[in-house]
């Protein structure tokens, strides 16, 4: 066997690929409904890391390849969650803010447990590090402590339960997650039969609504010509109308304009034609639904909007990307220049847009790299962090002058997903080599103990606060839970989990960025204690 190992590690290309491969089958098996999915690439490495070193072999991927794998990774996942992201933040601060509260608690822990433990600062800091899963915390340890060794072995040995206890977590919170209450709706179509006899208008009905509704077509009376609902549209008796939206809202317009009808506006394609149109024009990607002024160019509506799995009402301030695909509804006549103009391509699922991709990239490792001060040191993000914050920008941007600065969601996920997959192979090629060092210590059950403590903490912390204080649902809270983590795998975990539901992306969007530099400082204070 050691003949392998040293054939494998002359060949880190190889090695790498042999683990993703392998990894990701075992991953794909599952116990009573579930598997690890990607995050066994990462427990693969650990053992066969771990198994090679045994053989005095040191069988690890290139750091530089990690490096890689996570940029990517946290890049394209900003680009995909930046638009709701920034949407989202106003009303999400305090939840941002609890998750930096937790992490702190966690570190008051391992200071008080540690200390009961026997066990130096150096040792904690470490320990501490590995428990929340976070590289860059260890580095700031290690740097504030003026020891190299004493912290990696902390972290070495506490690194994967701290990955463990998090996909515990996640699955406990899922284990409700059909109840969840902030699930997106499901939107229903309805022809309406107006029976109001003071007229009211189109957009004042949208706005009363706040935007939860969209009416799509009206006719008058009869017999009269089926046409697209325009904002200054004023709906008067025995006007027919389709109104599209989640079904309590379409439940409520429909008791005020009058009932719902026998007719079905969108079954007669007489007058006006529906098409599912796929995003691959640039000139379409990057604005706003009210910006492309369809009605005005084509006589068009957009109802729905489809991103990766989820359909979303088609309101005015909704930004497209390459790849949506559009409900358009239009002219019979204009259908076809209605398509072309949006391009319709597959182009628009799968292009990378290599221009965003390297300057997003270049940018978010330039800003990682930035040092900042802080009483009696200086610190820097990382490249991960730094990526990610540009990728959310990038996404919420979506256009700068000609250029479109967001990648199609599909093309998004698929670069993200080996991104992720390269970078756990090399972070548990790394950890395994350490682990068995870290083993002969004779401290390593009071650490072991001591990284258990920290990541329950967290967990439990994270699962009481955002359920009972800020009632995020189960969902999103998976998302949470490994975006607080900083930890891939259990992002990975919950995807498979989910269906890859876009909820799980955004929690974990919404708090890396303060998650990671709330353990960056952490690891200064605690390694300097």
């Amino acid at each position: 066997m050691r003949d392998v190992f040293l054939f494998l590690a002359q060949q880190p290309v190889l090695l790498l690929f042999v683990v993703i491969g392998v990894g990701s089958a075992v991953g794909h098996v599952k116990v009573r409904g579930v598997g690890l999915g990607a995050a066994a690439v990462l427990f693969l490495a650990i053992g066969s890391s771990a198994w090679a070193a045994s053989y005095g072999v040191d069988l690890e991927i290139t750091e530089a390849l990690g490096t890689l794998g996570l940029t990517l990774f946290t890049f394209c996942v900003g680009l995909v969650s930046g638009a709701t992201f920034f949407s989202s933040l106003r009303r999400s601060l305090a939840p941002i803010l609890a998750t930096a509260g937790v992490l702190v608690v966690s570190a008051g822990v391992a200071v008080g447990a540690g200390r009961l433990l026997g066990l130096d600062a150096p040792t904690v800091a470490g320990t501490w590090a590995g428990a929340v899963t976070n590289t860059p915390a260890l580095a700031a340890a290690r740097d504030a402590a003026g020891d190299a060794t004493t912290p990696t072995i902390g972290y070495a040995v506490t690194y994967l339960f701290g990955v463990v206890g998090m996909l515990v977590a996640v699955s406990v919170a899922l284990r409700h997650r059909e109840h969840d209450t902030d699930a997106p709706p499901t939107l229903v179509s309805r022809t309406v039969r107006v029976e109001a006899t003071a007229g009211v208008r189109v957009r004042d009905l949208e706005l009363a609504h706040r935007d939860r509704i969209k009416f799509s077509r009206v006719r008058r009376g009869e017999t009269s010509p089926i046409r697209t609902a325009a904002d200054a549209d004023l709906l008067v008796l025995d006007d027919l109308v389709t109104v599209v939206g989640p079904v309590d809202d379409v439940e409520a317009v429909t008791r005020e304009l009058g009932h719902a009808s026998s007719h079905r506006l969108e079954a007669d394609r007489l007058y006006l034609d529906m098409r599912r149109v796929t995003v691959s024009a640039d000139h379409a990607a990057g604005h706003t639904i009210a910006e492309l002024d369809l009605l005005h160019r084509f006589g068009a509506t957009i109802s729905r909007v489809r991103r990766g799995d989820v359909d979303v009402l088609a309101t005015d301030d909704f930004q497209l990307q390459l790849g949506d695909r559009v409900r358009v509804i239009a002219p019979r006549e204009r259908m076809a220049e209605v398509s072309r103009w949006f391009g319709d391509s597959s182009r628009g699922l799968s292009d990378i847009t290599p221009v965003v991709l390297g300057v997003g990239m270049t940018l978010g490792i330039l800003l990682g790299a930035v040092a900042f001060p802080v009483p009696g040191r200086v610190f820097s993000i990382g490249s991960a962090a730094g990526t990610l914050l540009v990728g959310l920008v990038l996404g919420r941007v979506g256009r700068i002058g000609p250029v479109v600065t967001a990648m199609p969601y599909t093309a998004a996920q698929a670069v993200a997903e080996l991104g992720l997959l390269v970078f756990l192979a090399q972070a548990g090629s790394r950890a395994g080599a350490q682990i068995g060092a870290a083993f002969t210590s004779g401290e390593w059950l009071r650490i072991l103990v001591l990284g258990a403590l920290v990541t329950t903490t967290v967990a439990v912390g994270l699962s009481l606060v955002m359920r009972r204080v800020f009632r995020i649902g189960g969902t999103r809270l998976s998302g949470i839970v490994g975006g607080t983590q900083t930890q891939p795998a259990v992002l990975a975990f919950a995807n498979a989990r989910t269906g890859y539901d876009a909820r799980v992306a955004l929690g974990y969007a919404l708090v890396y960025p303060a998650a990671m530099i709330t353990k960056i400082v952490l690891g200064q204070v605690l390694g300097g204690l």
